[in-house]
């Protein structure tokens, strides 16, 4: 059986986790039109079963590599760099050009240092000219830091599966990590603090989602209902009334948004009951950082 860890690395926003996603065919990571919305390392567990072989795939979704102006976005950075010399491929992402700004540019320089097997991964091609993918492909092709170079569209699923076969073939037979039928290693009470996450990101705009953390302070299932209490943290009390929304319409759009689809993750009723509290500052401390899970 072929096995590896596989990184996904990138500039914010350019699907890292909606290829993730996709590859697996199940929700694993969240999503939305923002930056910097994955701030955990998230890792999802690709699994095919042969007659004869098989392979496991188990990729690792990082927050996109920028630079910083936090603690929060220090740590993001630095868990995605991380992954660079921990993992058996990596696989970058990218969605324009690299003339379009030093971001890519800046990544690209520190995978020339990096001797694990590399894929360029040209991402969102469905909005793109075919002309222009072919001058981005023959670009990232002519640098010589790659093995290899693909086209998709994450969010259609258009040339995944290549894309999984370009990747078996670096990988090396070896132990399968984890059961057939599992999909990501993330306790459920992650995962549903961060579908409450992802709902808020949905609902906000403008600068208020990077201020907002997620804790889930209760979690207890009985015969017929999970019933969940989490509190939402902003950094300004200004913050806190626009989250509320007028009436607390908001805040009971993001709790309707996210009971939905937490009831389809965990297959039962659940009772939601969510809290907004102000912490001023949280993303430049060390301790609030580290009760958020961002920090060992």
């Amino acid at each position: 059986m072929r096995t590896g860890f596989i990184g996904i690395v990138g500039r914010p926003n350019v699907g890292k986790s909606t290829l993730m996603n996709s590859i697996l065919g199940e929700k694993v990571a969240i999503t939305a039109d923002k930056p910097q919305t994955t701030r955990n390392t998230i890792r999802g567990i690709y699994t095919r079963l042969d007659e004869n072989a098989g392979v496991q795939m188990v990729f690792i979704d990082t927050p996109g590599i920028h630079k910083p102006h936090s603690k929060l976005g220090s740590y993001m950075t630095e868990s995605a760099i991380g992954t660079f010399k921990e993992v058996d491929v990596i696989l970058f992402l990218v969605d324009s050009a690299m003339d379009k700004g030093p971001g890519d540019r800046y990544i690209i320089d520190m995978l020339q240092k990096v001797e694990t097997p590399k894929i360029a991964v040209i991402n969102k091609i469905d909005k793109m000219d075919p002309e222009v993918f072919r001058q981005i492909y023959e670009s990232y092709e002519a640098l010589g830091t790659f093995d290899a170079v693909c086209g998709t569209s994450a969010l259609e699923g258009r040339n995944v599966e290549s894309l999984i076969k370009t990747i078996e073939d670096f990988l090396e037979d070896g132990p399968m990590y984890f059961p057939a039928d599992m999909i990501t290693d993330h306790p459920e009470r992650f995962i549903v603090s961060e579908i409450i996450r992802e709902k808020i990101l949905h609902y906000l705009n403008d600068e208020v989602p990077h201020g907002v953390a997620v804790e889930i302070e209760s979690y207890r299932e009985e015969e017929d209902i999970t019933r969940i209490g989490a509190v939402i943290y902003c950094e300004k009390k200004s913050h806190k009334g626009i989250i509320i929304g007028s009436g607390g319409k908001k805040l009971k759009g993001i709790g309707k948004s996210a009971r939905l689809e937490i009831e389809g993750l965990l297959g039962c009723k659940v009772f939601l009951e969510l809290w907004v509290k102000v912490k001023e500052n949280w993303r430049d401390s060390d301790f609030a950082l580290s009760n958020f899970g961002y920090r060992d």
